[in-house]
């Protein structure tokens, strides 16, 4: 399969990641956090992703919940984390298998395929009052003020009480269990002729914008698909520097595309 990656930041300067290897696709989207963690989000994102890479080398074949399972049970070890007080990360994986194509989504980061999106959006499904303000009063022109940043970090921890819990959200953090949590997704080869992987930070801005003809994009080369992610970065900062007509938690986030031809 071919593949082509764009990043805005540079992937050293990112809390997004991506890993190849010859068979699949990894990336990772640290979170951004409002509130203390002991290491950063770029950090656990990275040995995450890396301690899932080597998995999938090893094993290429294994199962992907349990490749990301012992991925975040070694990551969480290295980095001495605690559930509950830890940075954690979203996780999309795309993997060909023979004449299979398996998907795996731990959190909102997003699988494209045609004619459907894999993703796992059950923290967006909480019914939170901070999520629902804030991006009420951006919405109404407060900008990234003070009383955002509070309520951000009332977010944060309301959602940190909910994570990897029944009934909550399931996301890699320091508990291993929560991999066995993920939506999982298997097709045909040939129902795959391509795929987009994507972090929130630059999907939701692309469907914003319409940047969204995703058969078109998966053939795109790694300039082309950064250059779409600096326009979006530029119509953030021009036409909605303070989140109003695409409310967000700031004004840029991390934005992360992959183009995959499955046909190569």
């Amino acid at each position: 399969m071919h593949v082509a990656t764009a990043q805005l930041p540079h992937i050293d300067a990112s809390d997004d990641k991506i890993f190849l290897t010859p068979n699949a696709v990894i990336v990772l989207d640290g979170a951004s956090a409002f509130r203390p963690v002991p290491v950063p989000a770029s950090t656990y994102a990275a040995d995450l992703g890396q301690h899932i890479a080597d998995g999938l080398l090893g094993e290429p074949n294994a199962d992907l919940r349990a490749v990301v399972r012992d991925a975040i049970d070694a990551t969480a070890r290295a980095l001495a984390l605690e559930p509950g007080n830890s940075p954690s990360s979203t996780v999309v994986i795309l993997r060909r298998r023979g004449d299979q194509v398996d998907a795996l989504a731990l959190g909102d980061s997003v699988i494209i395929l045609p004619g459907q999106i894999i993703t796992d959006q059950r923290i967006d499904d909480l019914d939170l009052e901070q999520r629902r303000k804030y991006r009420e009063r951006l919405a109404s022109g407060t900008g990234y003020d003070e009383a955002h940043r509070h309520l951000l970090r009332e977010l944060q921890t309301q959602q940190a009480a909910q994570r990897n819990t029944n009934g909550g959200y399931w996301i890699a953090e320091a508990n291993p269990e929560a991999a066995i949590h993920a939506v999982t997704a298997i097709f045909p080869i040939e129902d795959v002729p391509w795929a987009i992987l994507a972090t929130d930070g630059a999907h939701d801005v692309m469907t914003h914008l319409g940047i969204d003809d995703w058969p078109k994009l998966s053939q795109a080369d790694g300039p082309e698909l950064a250059a779409i992610l600096e326009r979006c970065q530029s119509w953030e900062d021009e036409a909605d520097p303070d989140g109003v007509e695409l409310p967000r938690a700031k004004r840029h986030d991390d934005k992360t595309v992959v183009a995959v031809d499955l046909r190569v």
